[in-house]
């Protein structure tokens, strides 16, 4: 559901040159859309919807500069694999496995789910580095209209102590799904999958939930997922909803014990003043303090969908709590 505002994106992202001035001019928010982040060494890695993939980076998660693209030239399979794909790669997400950062992400076209989750594979991010260089690995899974009840879209890579690793996805259709992965290759576990259900919202109308992200805290983990409709600039009405379960694959339940399968989820972000429609999170354990990453659309900039990371805490049974976006 994302494309709609990639062209958009990338030509704001020039705006990111500008967040090196100096400190007594006011700084421009940085343009971000479906964000994902990770770090390495000092350096803070965002990754963001946009065609070939858009990488900035920042040392403070205040001022950050566009470094590259992840995919100079778009790889010919993925316009055979979705005939509408316009080159706009959508929602990736970015994980650390056994000496090699992960990347995945979706190939779709807005409001289908002929859709591919891709892969992608690098030793490091420092585009200083010589081992620096993207791999692409090509296709994971992928969903067709008429054959799969789900949508190929919204990666994210979760794991558990046992060294069991699965990728959760979905949007729309019939909600979040997971299957499982082999971390050596960073593909499927089994061919054919098997798809296992996370989240649904039976009874709403087209089903609007999408962005799915675990994270863990303590000895639980923590469903993340975003509601209703992004891509609407100041319109936009997506939030955030969080369930949790003791066990990776789920159940999955949120905080009045609601399994998110039958439509549960706890709010933790929404609408407020000019920020619209946040949503489509990542979370990062960063020291001693964990973050919460998402975009939202700027009431102030005209709706431009902008990154904001705040500070997450925990309350005294376990619940997230967002914190105001650092500046």
């Amino acid at each position: 559901m994302k494309s709609v505002l990639a062209a958009f994106l990338f030509s704001a992202l020039s705006l990111g040159a500008l967040s090196a001035q100096p400190r007594d001019v006011p700084k421009l928010p940085t343009p971000a859309h479906d964000p994902a982040m990770i770090k390495e060494g000092d350096w803070y890695y965002l990754f963001t919807t946009g065609p070939g993939i858009t990488v900035q980076r920042s040392k403070d998660l205040v001022t950050w500069l566009v470094v590259g693209q992840v995919f100079r030239n778009v790889p010919a399979w993925m316009s055979q694999d979705v005939p509408l794909f316009d080159g706009t790669i959508w929602a990736p997400d970015i994980s650390f496995v056994k000496g090699r950062f992960f990347l995945y992400y979706a190939v779709s076209s807005f409001g289908s789910n002929q859709s591919v989750i891709g892969l992608a594979t690098n030793a490091t991010l420092d585009p200083r580095s010589p081992d620096f260089h993207w791999v692409d690995q090509g296709k994971v899974i992928g969903s067709l209209p008429g054959k799969d009840d789900w949508n190929a879209i919204d990666p994210n890579l979760a794991w558990d102590d046992g060294g069991h690793y699965d990728l959760v996805f979905g949007s729309f259709w019939d909600g979040i799904k997971m299957t499982a992965i082999d971390p050596d290759s960073g593909k499927l576990l089994k061919d054919p999958p098997e798809i296992l259900s996370l989240a649904r919202r039976p009874g709403v109308p087209y089903d609007p939930i999408e962005a799915p992200f675990i994270f863990r805290h303590a000895d639980m983990y923590y469903l993340f997922v975003s509601y209703d409709f992004c891509c609407r600039g100041i319109n936009s009405n997506y939030k955030i909803a969080v369930g949790r379960s003791r066990n990776l694959t789920g159940p999955y339940t949120d905080r009045d014990g609601k399994p998110m399968t039958n439509g549960g989820g706890t709010i933790l972000l929404e609408s407020y003043d000019d920020v619209h429609g946040p949503g489509h999170n990542a979370a990062l354990h960063d020291g001693d303090r964990d973050l919460l990453v998402h975009h939202m659309y700027d009431g102030t900039r005209g709706g431009m969908a902008v990154l904001q990371v705040r500070p997450m805490t925990w309350t005294d049974d376990g619940w997230p709590k967002a914190g105001a976006p650092l500046d």
